[in-house]
């Protein structure tokens, strides 16, 4: 899913967080409360509290101190999706191939993250990486703070996978399942795995960031998973995906046209080419929840309205590189303060979502799926109120050391 660069102060919550809702609105001023899901919420505990990451703990094993996943505060719940409801899915298996798997391309027609550097086979290797490094002067620190942690979200995918394959009734139930929903799994996986080994080679041949630090925050993040709250509910799960894609779209095009300004064409095009693929996942994921309006809008509307509750969680939100306890929010402070990834932006997602599924008009809703409906459309604005508060009361001058560029400090 390439998770997307985010930002994370979430409202309500603590000072360690977890959403892509963006850094500095206000602790004092909740936006959203405990929710239920209606129908496709039977059988769970209907409170919801705000996720609280805290700093991961540790165990001494002999002599060498192990850190485990960091403590969920926010209650997890499991399978909150009615038996019933899985029948939806196993019917959309023809239209998901017939739908879907269209927007996966062809290995053969794939480009491959050798088509953007330099050829290790070719005699001209060592000038063309000297005119990559030459090229990399023209960085600031601070974006290359934001790329860094582009790149390591991307590197966590095999997290992601694995949160797909929680999904009650599309979850490939073998490995090698040949239905549509674990084949779209699959290969939309194989295609972003790209993403991550390209950003990872540049960075490594740029020289201007310390490889063992960034590659040590991946495997704490790869280690620490993700909660992205959907309670194998695939109703839940394409709205995420959905959500967070497009956020993915939105942060590897700012990059782009953000190294193009400092006249690394060609880091441009890599980034540019992320996000053309992020991009298309988005027309695929959206496209599955606007058929889940057509076929069960009550429970999709109730499943929106559950989500933005809860805020969409940035899949990178435990990241930790045994030095920083507040990596994530740090990360994420810059990405605002640059225009990576900000609350405007946020707001904008949700707000093109609510337009691209046409949710002010659909119909045959219960009264709580109305009372969803009115609340998804209506909190764009909101969000973006809240924002420019926060933003005025924002500290400003406060810098922080980053360890993936050799502890420089950064204003955030």
């Amino acid at each position: 899913m390439a998770f997307a660069v985010c930002l994370a102060k979430c409202v309500g919550a603590p000072k360690y967080c977890s959403s892509l809702m963006p850094a500095g609105l206000p602790a004092s001023m909740p936006l959203f409360r405990g929710s239920r899901l209606g129908s496709a919420g039977r059988g769970r505990s209907h409170k919801v509290s705000m996720t609280t990451t805290l700093p991961p703990e540790a165990k001494e094993v002999g002599k060498t101190k192990i850190h485990f996943q960091p403590r969920e505060v926010h209650e997890q719940v499991t399978h909150s999706m009615p038996p019933e409801k899985v029948e939806i899915f196993k019917s959309l298996e023809d239209w998901a191939e017939n739908n879907i798997l269209i927007h996966l391309k062809s290995v053969e027609k794939s480009w491959q993250p050798q088509d953007y550097l330099p050829d290790p086979s070719s005699e001209g290797f060592i000038d063309e990486v000297k005119e990559l490094r030459e090229r990399s002067l023209e960085l600031p620190n601070d974006y290359l703070v934001c790329l860094v942690g582009d790149m390591i979200t991307e590197e966590a995918l095999p997290t992601y996978q694995t949160m797909l394959n929680t999904l009650d009734g599309v979850r490939d139930e073998t490995g090698a399942s040949p239905t549509s929903w674990a084949t779209w799994t699959r290969m939309w996986t194989a295609e972003e795995n790209r993403h991550g080994d390209l950003l990872n080679k540049y960075l490594y041949l740029c020289g201007r960031v310390d490889m063992k630090q960034i590659e040590k925050t991946i495997q704490y993040l790869i280690g620490f998973g993700m909660d992205p709250r959907t309670e194998n509910s695939p109703y839940l799960g394409f709205l995420y995906t959905s959500f967070q894609e497009r956020a993915t779209f939105i942060s590897h095009g700012n990059t782009a046209r953000f190294a193009k300004g400092r006249g690394d064409l060609k880091l441009a095009q890599i980034c540019g080419t992320i996000a053309a693929d992020e991009k298309r996942h988005e027309t695929a994921y959206t496209k599955i929840v606007e058929k889940l309006f057509e076929i069960d809008p009550d429970t999709t509307m109730l499943a929106f309205e559950d989500m933005m509750r809860k805020k969409v969680s940035m899949p990178a939100h435990l990241m930790y590189d045994g030095q920083d306890d507040n990596l994530f929010e740090h990360f994420s402070a810059v990405a605002q303060r640059l225009g990576v990834y900000t609350a405007r932006d946020y707001a904008d997602i949700l707000e093109f979502l609510v337009k691209r599924w046409n949710v002010e008009k659909i119909e045959d809703l219960s009264s709580k799926g109305r009372k969803a409906q009115d609340y998804v459309c209506k909190l764009a604005p909101r969000i973006r109120r809240l924002d420019e508060r926060a933003q005025e009361r924002a500290k400003q001058g406060q810098t922080c050391a980053f360890s993936w560029i050799f502890n420089k400090e950064i204003l955030l």
